[in-house]
């Protein structure tokens, strides 16, 4: 399988297809395989597609450290290096849209074409005095709480409810949907999860945002119940 050995550690990652690379970045606690439709829809249109597993996550290397947003740009930085990609299109969900954001800030949008949020964490989650609409802290604390200590059972509660909208009246939870996800979350490391809910959640993306001056498609739905 295709991995990229850097910075001490391995990162799995999935390149298929030729043409324009649309890189994708997975959301928390997840792996590349979540991007699968999307990677399937893109290749049979001509593009050539990229999905990494995040350090810590899926199949890459469950390293003790560095589950920040810092060497999460970093390491997407050194695939794209390595892959020699140009005129990238990046797309992130939720924690991988602050990976994408801070990457292009941090490493310059030389290699990128344009960017893709969806339901993205930036600019800033947790509550502050400068994000007064925040998540409290205590939320986020909770989370990091059933990781250290009930993983499994909350891997299984999260996406039979919010994530997926199954909790809303009249929606027909999909059992399947629900066991690739926690068959994906499963995979990653404790470790790694426990402290990339800091990552997601206190990382505070304005200024990273101000840099960016490629165009950016922005999609969050008015339900959101993971990243309001």
């Amino acid at each position: 399988m295709p991995v990229l050995e850097h910075d001490g550690i391995e990162t799995y990652y999935k390149d298929w297809g030729t043409g324009q690379p649309i890189v994708f970045s997975h959301g928390w606690p997840l792996s590349s395989d979540d991007w699968d439709a999307q990677l399937m829809f893109f290749v049979q249109h001509g593009y050539r597609v990229i999905a990494h597993d995040r350090r810590g996550h899926g199949r890459s290397t469950q390293t003790s450290d560095g589950h920040d947003m810092d060497h999460y740009a970093d390491d997407l930085a050194a695939l794209t290096a390595h892959l020699d990609l140009r005129d990238a299109v990046h797309v992130g969900h939720s924690t991988g849209g602050g990976e994408v954001v801070h990457y292009i800030a941090r490493h310059g949008q030389d290699r990128v074409a344009k960017a893709v949020l969806i339901s993205a964490v930036p600019p800033i989650m947790v509550q502050t005095d400068a994000n007064p609409g925040g998540l409290s802290k205590s939320v986020f604390d909770g989370i990091q709480e059933q990781v250290a200590s009930n993983r499994s059972n909350f891997y299984r509660d999260l996406p039979a409810g919010p994530f997926y909208g199954f909790n809303r009246p009249g929606v027909e939870p999909q059992e399947a949907v629900i066991a690739n996800w926690w068959r994906q979350g499963m995979m990653g490391g404790a470790k790694a999860h426990h402290d990339g809910v800091v990552a997601f959640s206190q990382t505070d993306f304005t200024d990273d945002l101000k840099k960016i001056t490629v165009p950016v498609l922005v999609m969050h739905g008015d339900d959101d119940q993971v990243v309001p």
